[in-house]
């Protein structure tokens, strides 16, 4: 149990939060929600005691263990990744060693034998025995290989780093965890898996994360940080964003007379409650809304950018075709013998184990690389808008935003150019701002209205999710869901893939799968499991 008592966090005159009072209890997964820069972080490091607050405490039950996933890929450089993953258990770790500088003394004493009496009974009390079985466990469930186990840390790669330190902050199973965007460098099945365990977790988890899916499926609670305050909410993120938008509309709706707008509210929550009852990602242990009132139910203050795309013209039949393309790096095959035909309406999603395939194909059809073989033809009708994995290029600039993005418009009148920076959520002052120093989260949105101006018909989208905060996410995805064209992208953002896409192509060093069908469905087909392992062997 953590508990925080009149909590306030400020930097210099600027204040994140303050008096802030809540309790997070076992058996609840917390999701952290928040705008970037609101303080979903900086919250975290409050509670671990990384930051000291201005004002206020933070408390843990007696005797209760907190366990944080870290961020320094480099602490544990000197460490075998088995040693690093049992560090976690801090007090394990001491005790155990505690135990083996006695037992390897030469001159070992009556007084040393009782105190490693001591030691082993707090060892094993502590599970000490399981330890390593336990914690190669996890290793394994993380896609960590059994070889891979007594390696040094500065030998593996960073993405094997953040599912060991994954596994560090799981280890021992704390009775209070904290998890600072725990699923990023994870592929589908390690989510899967993480979600699976966070599901059955029985203590007191709190996440920070914009993976709408993986919030959906493991928190009982939202947390939502938004202009100076910190409330909690009962329901995930998918509950939350409803309610809020459904108690906005109520809002609007002035005239609506208060006994209706409850009557509103109660039946959206049967309706919810019985989706969360069905739900293959919600245990029946935890009732999300079993103690809901209505009054927790508020419109969000949060801002959505206006994301609207408008094909100038419908697409004909002949889309794009492509015809045994290969692509290969420093000697690697990403993939060969690719064919296909992209259909009206269809809205495909590009997988591969290594993302340098799927960004590969969407350079090769944009003209930004050469392909090893084969060719590709687009149709005559169509027009797309490449939103690339690395925008870097486009932002190398002194410009100013209105400047920025006039080059990419034909209308280049600085109300109508103005017009699509607001809808990105950039005004007054802020479209003379430059080019060169916007943040990630402001360069895909900047990205995202050179698209808009396009009025292409179909969209080709390398991680669109990159870098937004869920708001940004959750308009593109609401938009997408909407879209009149095709659409070709990659994606990590679960939700987003499941509510758009119709058509699933997985490229392998050894040929595609090719399949019109539900994402949540190929990701669990037996069938495809099966074939995947083939082709990447």
């Amino acid at each position: 149990m953590i508990t925080v008592s009149n909590l306030a966090i400020q930097f210099g005159k600027r204040v994140l939060f303050q008096d802030v009072n809540l309790k997070f209890t076992p058996g609840n997964c917390y999701g952290i929600i928040g705008a970037n820069g609101a303080g979903k972080s900086t919250f975290l490091k409050a509670l671990s005691g990384d930051l000291e607050p201005n004002a206020g405490t933070v408390t843990f039950g007696p005797g209760e263990r907190l366990s944080v996933l870290k961020q320094d890929h480099f602490a544990y450089d000197e460490c075998t990744v088995l040693d690093t993953v049992l560090r976690g258990h801090t007090v394990l770790w001491e005790i155990t060693n505690e135990k083996d500088a006695l037992y390897s003394k030469p001159d070992f004493s009556d007084a040393d034998g009782v105190k490693a009496a001591e030691l082993e009974e707090k060892f094993a009390e502590l599970e000490g025995w399981n330890a390593e079985s336990d914690a190669a466990n996890l290793l394994s469930g993380l896609g960590i290989k059994e070889e891979m186990h007594h390696m040094m840390m500065k030998d593996v790669s960073g993405k094997e780093k953040v599912r060991i330190l994954l596994a560090q902050a799981l280890f021992g199973k704390p009775d209070n965890l904290l998890l600072d965007e725990p699923t990023n460098d994870l592929d589908i099945e390690t989510v899967m898996w993480l979600e699976n365990y966070l599901s059955e977790f029985e203590n007191t988890v709190l996440v920070v994360s914009h993976d709408r899916h993986f919030l959906d499926s493991v928190c009982t609670h939202t947390v939502d940080i938004d202009y100076g305050e910190i409330k909690l909410f009962s329901g995930n993120y998918n509950f939350w964003y409803e309610s809020s938008q459904l108690a906005l509309r109520q809002q609007q709706q002035q005239n609506k007379k208060a006994e209706e707008k409850k009557k509103e509210l109660e039946e959206f929550i049967r309706r919810f409650s019985a989706n969360v009852a069905k739900s293959k990602q919600t245990t029946s242990r935890k009732k999300m809304l079993e103690k809901l009132n209505i009054e927790e139910i508020q419109p969000s203050s949060r801002k959505y950018p206006g994301i609207i795309f408008t094909p100038a013209r419908e697409t004909g039949n002949k889309i794009l075709e492509v015809n045994g393309l290969s692509a290969n790096t420093d000697g690697k095959i990403l993939f060969k013998s690719v064919s296909f035909n992209v259909e009206k309406d269809d809205k495909i999603v590009f997988l591969s184990r290594d993302p340098r395939a799927t960004t590969a194909f969407f350079q090769i059809i944009n003209d930004e690389q050469k392909a090893g073989e084969g060719t590709f033809e687009w149709g005559q009708t169509i027009t797309s808008a490449y939103l690339p994995l690395d925008n870097s290029d486009f932002f190398n600039t002194d410009m100013n935003l209105v400047d920025w993005i006039a080059q990419f418009s034909e209308d280049t009148h600085e109300v109508y150019l103005k017009g699509y920076l607001g809808k990105m959520l950039f005004s007054g002052e802020e479209v003379l701002k430059k080019a060169s120093v916007l943040s990630g989260g402001e360069k895909m949105r900047c990205m995202i209205a050179r698209m808009m101006l396009k009025n292409a018909n179909c969209m080709v989208l390398d991680s669109p999710t990159n870098h937004l905060d869920l708001e940004s996410i959750q308009a593109f995805n609401n938009t997408l869901k909407n879209f009149k064209g095709n659409i070709l992208m990659s994606s990590h953002d679960h939700e987003f893939i499941q509510t758009v896409c119709n058509r699933v192509i997985e490229l392998t060093p050894n040929g595609i799968i090719d399949k019109i069908m539900d994402y949540d469905d190929y990701i669990i087909s037996e069938d495809i499991k099966e074939l995947r392992r083939k082709l990447y062997k």
